[in-house]
């Protein structure tokens, strides 16, 4: 179905459950966090993505995206921990983190659209103006997102302050 092979069922299946985690956590929190009991599966749902990713990729570009949303993770995940950053910490932390949202959300709604309905897709074409217009629309999402949840951490850090 959908021409999808065993290990790209793992791969389409590990990944999602970091959409709707992603969504909670930035509705309800701004952010993804890291060090949260769903920002440890968002973590291990991303891993299995990202890592997945180098053995079902058709496209050059799949590799190069794996490879940045692994490194953005690791990152994003691991910045909490080094203390020479001082406040910055939080705005890297969240920074990183909302690319790999990104970095997963980008080709999800691509291959969607090129593989659904089963036989008929919606989208046949790479330049086709429904794909064009829905990755326009995440990239704008992305850059409002990420200037909403910096304008947030500043106001945090002013009151804390």
């Amino acid at each position: 179905m959908f021409g999808i092979s065993p290990i790209g069922w793992v791969h389409t299946l590990g990944s999602p459950p970091a959409i709707p985690l992603a969504i909670y956590m930035f509705g309800r929190h701004g952010r993804i966090l890291p060090r949260s009991t769903l920002g440890i599966v968002y973590f291990v749902s991303m891993l299995i993505g990202g890592g997945t990713t180098f053995l079902v990729a058709q496209q050059p570009v799949s590799y190069a995206i794996g490879t940045v949303t692994i490194l953005l993770l690791l990152a994003g995940y691991g910045i909490g921990r080094i203390s020479s950053f001082g406040r910055v910490r939080k705005y890297l932390e969240t920074i990183f983190l909302s690319l790999t949202a990104f970095l997963l959300i980008l080709p999800t709604v691509t291959e969607i659209l090129r593989r659904v309905p089963d036989g008929h897709p919606l989208v046949t074409d790479l330049k086709s103006p429904l794909l064009l217009v829905s990755q326009a629309s995440l990239l704008i999402i992305l850059i409002v997102g990420l200037s909403a949840q910096i304008i947030h951490l500043r106001r945090q850090g002013r009151r804390g302050a």
